[in-house]
């Protein structure tokens, strides 16, 4: 909160909050290597090449600071060693595996026990820990596996190393009436869920300055194509509850939140809709989610963290014989290129299902690619990729809609899994997914 209160008042809305998900990767380094190796040579100077390879990942930590943090850096050389080893992972987000010599596979199966993400990263002319890797990739053991003689080839696997760190970091802000959900993915991914309530909501909406309220969502509005439905108030209202928000989340140390808004907001427990709050955490890394769904908010840690962009929430509809899906909702992030991102131009409207407060209709890029996904439940997340043909207005369906186009929407829809919602990431995610899954033990099923 120091760079935001160095701010004016009027640009502190914009910084998003910091804490301990934003660190990097903690990643342990293990080297594996008999002491009489015959493979890739009898007399190889241990000492020697450990150095060369440290020296290495040095660099490469350097160029990624924010992205992994090595440390470790014990060589096991007999299966016995890895258990008194594993002892001193507390605290680790995942095991950077280098080996060194032939004859590692009794080591290597004693590594696949231990319940940490396992990268395994091997050198052509070391030794054939390859087999171990390929087993437990196939297996299910949480690990993947780099082959290659090139560190920069460890690049692209630093954003999802740290998508564990923050996933596993991350606090959730669960607003309901039963005031409980998600302990199955906190058991998954060690992301903590927090419950409070919305009389607790309520109190951070009223004690945010309804002037300051009125000012800012008056500068927000101005920003808009247009302002269709909504009132003053309820534009001031819609701000003041984004404040409001935000002052929880401070006062919870969290960087994510998702709410019942609709029975909340029908039962009068919410004093505004928190449509526009969503769409300014979204658009600066943080998570809104509404519905008060678990799943969705998942997976908009897990993408937007290791891709830089937010997540689109949608209801989605479709028209088999022209292979499109329409996404449709009354919540969207305007930076869905990215974080930072130029805006997308947008309208303010109301909620459409009852034509009360604010919601945000963006116009989102047209002919890009996207990646639609959700998690079905802890270890399995659906996803597809598809084009942006069109936005949408019309006055059926919520406020933002986007048509796409698919490869086979009729194989989508008859093999719908899980809850209505999926959310859309621009950009194909979908190799990112699969090993991401691979690393944290969830299986990715491709929808169409």
């Amino acid at each position: 909160m120091g760079a935001a209160n160095a701010l004016k008042a009027s640009d502190a809305p914009a910084v998003p909050l910091a804490g301990p998900w934003d660190g990097p990767a903690e990643v342990v380094k293990v080297f594996v290597g008999v002491d009489r190796p015959t493979w890739p040579r009898p007399d190889l100077n241990f000492e020697q090449e450990m150095a060369e390879i440290n020296r290495s990942l040095s660099a490469l930590e350097v160029q990624h600071k924010t992205k992994v943090r090595f440390s470790g850096g014990e060589r096991l050389k007999r299966p016995e060693d890895v258990e008194p080893w594993a002892r001193s992972l507390k605290g680790a987000d995942a095991v950077l595996v280098l080996d060194m010599t032939s004859s590692t596979a009794p080591i290597m199966q004693a590594l696949g026990k231990v319940d940490a993400a396992k990268l395994l990263f091997t050198r052509p002319l070391t030794g054939w820990s390859f087999m171990n890797g390929a087993q437990w990739i196939q297996s299910g053991v949480k690990a993947d596996m780099v082959a290659s003689s090139s560190y920069k080839d460890l690049e692209p696997m630093l954003p999802y190393l740290r998508s564990i760190h923050h996933l596993k970091h991350s606090k959730v802000l669960v607003i309901n009436s039963s005031g409980r959900g998600g302990e199955e993915f906190s058991a998954q991914f060690g992301t903590q869920m927090a419950y409070p309530s919305y009389a607790d909501l309520k109190t951070a909406f009223e004690s945010v300055d309804i002037r300051r309220a009125e000012k800012e969502g008056a500068e927000f509005a101005g920003k808009a194509l247009r302002v269709v439905e909504p009132s003053r108030d309820e534009i001031r209202d819609a701000w003041r509850l984004y404040l409001g928000v935000r002052e929880l989340l401070a006062k919870e140390k969290a960087n994510a939140i998702t709410i019942d808004c609709l029975g909340g907001f029908r039962r009068a427990d919410l004093p505004a809709y928190p449509c526009i709050a969503w769409t300014m955490l979204n658009d600066m890394g943080m998570y809104g989610v509404c519905e008060s769904d678990i799943s969705s908010t998942m997976t908009q840690l897990l993408i937007t963290s290791y891709s830089g962009k937010p997540g689109f929430v949608s209801d989605p509809t479709f028209h088999t014989s022209r292979n499109e899906v329409i996404h449709a909702h009354c919540v969207a992030a305007t930076c869905m290129r990215g974080v930072g991102s130029k805006p997308a131009p947008f309208t303010l409207r109301s909620h459409m299902e009852d034509n009360k407060g604010v919601s945000v209709q963006v116009d989102m890029p047209v002919r890009e690619t996207i990646t639609c996904a959700d998690f079905v439940d802890p270890k399995t997340l659906a996803a597809s990729t598809g084009e942006v043909t069109s936005n949408l207005d019309h006055p059926r369906g919520c406020r933002t809609k986007i048509v796409t186009r698919v490869p086979n929407a009729r194989k989508m829809v008859e093999g719908w899994t899980g809850g209505l919602h999926r959310v859309i990431f621009y950009g194909d995610h979908m190799e990112a997914a699969e090993r991401m899954g691979r690393l944290m033990g969830f299986r990715v099923k491709r929808e169409c």
